[in-house]
């Protein structure tokens, strides 16, 4: 099937809904016109159908792998990579002082949506160099920038994140590694790193690796560690010296994303630089890791959308049977498929909605537009990173179903996104995690920033209360269950809100869809986004009643049972 990049969505969505175009009134972004929005999506979407997404398949069937200490990638991925870095896409948001468009973050968000859907194993490659390059610009100093920023902005050379270790998974305190200062400036690397995506490749150029670790007088704790710039060679002028004292040791047989190696790292003594403060690694990183949430949100985006796009085209193909209302010949007549995909679409365009508004806020915050766009941003985005990956899982299920016994055979390729999906909830941050931080970092304004996002989703109920009243009562209810809620978590205890963290944070993933979706069919004339948002509203968003209910509980349901009768 052939991936078709939705990008008139997108433009409605940026349009219509959202306000993208304030975005070019500002300083920052002034050259993010109409035209060039036009100009990005459309040279994306042909990128994306016409290079990327026919690397796929082959990248599942034929894994990256190790020979001799080299790491050979799935067929055709360095040629994928090229189209990609010679675009340009690598730096549509980087600094244009370094090479970069110096466009916002919205337009980014959009491109990296499109290239997942086609081949998510490839696309996570530009997408971690441009975490890297957001770290860079912030905590790198001027010799750093000078030297590295150019090269990665340009696709020339790649970059990785190395914080987990065997016994340090999210519980990033715990790590081993150890930094030894060589008098010099630099510094002496030591341990090993797993999980580390994309640490090797034969694209050429260099690796460049940010690695968390602890000096001799770093205390325990998070609060001792360090973060390193560790290149797979050492930069001799402007080219490529030795190699450095770094290798990979394996990699890991995943359940998915085949093509995207996933290495074990050993650092013997390896030169590095220091990034920002000593002891003080974790801000530098999180510049990283917030920048990659966001980005592996739209990896969820992005799977739903190809999975979702995979189930209706075989559901329209597909002859099984008669529907009561036999209007193609096809499954599609029958209600249960009917149901399928209406829950695909909705879920998938209330993700979409939910990371690009967390991308303009972001933009519109770094623009100067006032802090309440920053607490926006913060707010929105560990929603953008865990509903959207559990949406994409639950999209991706789902088109497995639709394809029934078909689905269940890897020749269809439907199983594959189920496969790719997976590791989106765990990593960034577990989703877990990113509950945990809606909960309690989020919250700590005592619900302010919840507050103006509950204000604007109630001016979208009065808008569509004269249109269709029952639909922005269903809005209405869910609302004030979530309203309800977010009063109780800022006053219960911080296991008591862990406990219903999940479910509240998948609540506000509903209902800012329903917000979405209604919004998005009170702004067009379009009778089909509206009979969309009416089939969202009356039959997923009852569940926020659920998920709220549970989440007050707190913790008394989970303790009820000791440990050792588990």
């Amino acid at each position: 099937m052939a991936y078709h990049a939705p990008v008139e969505e997108m433009k409605f969505l940026l349009d219509q809904v959202l306000g993208a175009a304030r975005l070019a009134g500002t300083e920052r972004f002034s050259e993010a016109t109409d035209e060039t929005v036009e100009a990005i999506l459309t040279e994306a979407a042909k990128l994306s159908e016409e290079v990327i997404a026919p690397l796929n398949r082959g990248g599942d069937l034929h894994p990256a792998r190790l020979e001799n200490g080299v790491v050979r990638t799935s067929p055709g991925f360095a040629d994928g990579y090229r189209a990609i870095a010679t675009g340009g896409w690598v730096g549509i948001s980087a600094d244009p002082e370094f090479g970069g468009m110096g466009l916002p973050m919205t337009m980014t968000t959009a491109v990296n949506e499109m290239l997942t859907s086609a081949c998510m194993a490839l696309g996570l490659c530009p997408l971690l160099t441009q975490g890297q390059i957001e770290a860079l610009e912030h905590h790198g100093s001027d010799e750093i920038k000078a030297t590295y920023l150019p090269k990665l902005i340009s696709g020339e050379w790649t970059g990785t994140m190395n914080l987990t270790e065997p016994q340090a998974g999210s519980d990033v305190g715990a790590l081993k590694a150890k930094a030894e200062r060589n008098g010099d400036g630099t510094y002496a690397i030591s341990g090993q790193k797993i999980f580390i995506s994309w640490a090797d490749h034969d694209f050429g150029g260099n690796v460049c690796h940010l690695v968390l670790a602890r000096l001799p007088d770093g205390v325990e704790g998070t609060k001792g560690i360090s973060l390193f710039l560790v290149p797979k060679f050492l930069p001799d002028g402007d080219g490529l010296g030795a190699q450095n004292s770094l290798k990979v040791i394996s990699l890991e047989h995943k359940m998915g994303i085949h093509g995207s190696p996933t290495a074990v790292m050993d650092f013997d003594g390896a030169t590095g630089w220091l990034v920002g403060e000593e002891h003080d690694g974790m801000a530098a990183m999180f510049t990283m890791m917030n920048n990659a949430r966001l980005g592996v949100g739209v990896q969820g985006l992005g799977i739903a959308e190809g999975a979702y796009q995979h189930a209706l085209a075989y559901a329209k193909e597909r002859k099984q049977g008669r529907g009561m209302r036999d209007e193609t010949g096809t499954i599609l007549d029958h209600a249960d498929v009917r149901r399928m995909l209406l829950t695909m679409k909705a879920l998938t365009a209330g993700a979409r909605a939910i990371c690009l508004d967390t991308a303009f806020s972001t933009d519109m915050a770094r623009a100067g537009q006032g802090a309440e766009w920053a607490a926006r941003a913060a707010f929105l985005t560990p929603i953008a990173k865990a509903f959207s990956t559990d949406i994409g899982s639950e999209v991706a299920e789902l088109g497995v179903q639709v394809h029934g016994g078909m689905g269940f055979i890897e020749e269809t390729g439907a199983a594959q996104y189920v496969r790719d999906v997976r590791v989106t909830s765990i990593y960034e941050g577990t989703n877990g995690i990113q509950a945990l931080d809606l909960v309690g970092r989020k919250l700590k304004d005592d619900g302010v920033a919840a507050q103006a996002l509950q204000g604007e989703i109630m001016e979208t109920i009065k808008a569509a209360h004269s249109v269709d009243g029952e639909m922005s009562m269903a809005l209405a209810m869910a609302l004030g269950s979530l309203t309800e809620t977010t009063g109780w978590m800022t006053k219960a205890a911080m296991n008591d809100r862990a406990a219903g963290s999940v479910g509240y944070l998948h609540a506000w993933g509903l209902v800012l869809s329903g917000h979405y979706l209604l919004k998005s069919a009170l702004v067009s004339d379009d009778a089909n986004r509206m009979a969309l948002a009416r089939f969202f509203a009356m039959n997923i968003l009852p569940q926020v009643q659920g998920l709220t209910a549970a989440a007050r509980r707190g913790d008394k349901d989970l303790y009820a049972i000791p440990a050792e009768a588990f």
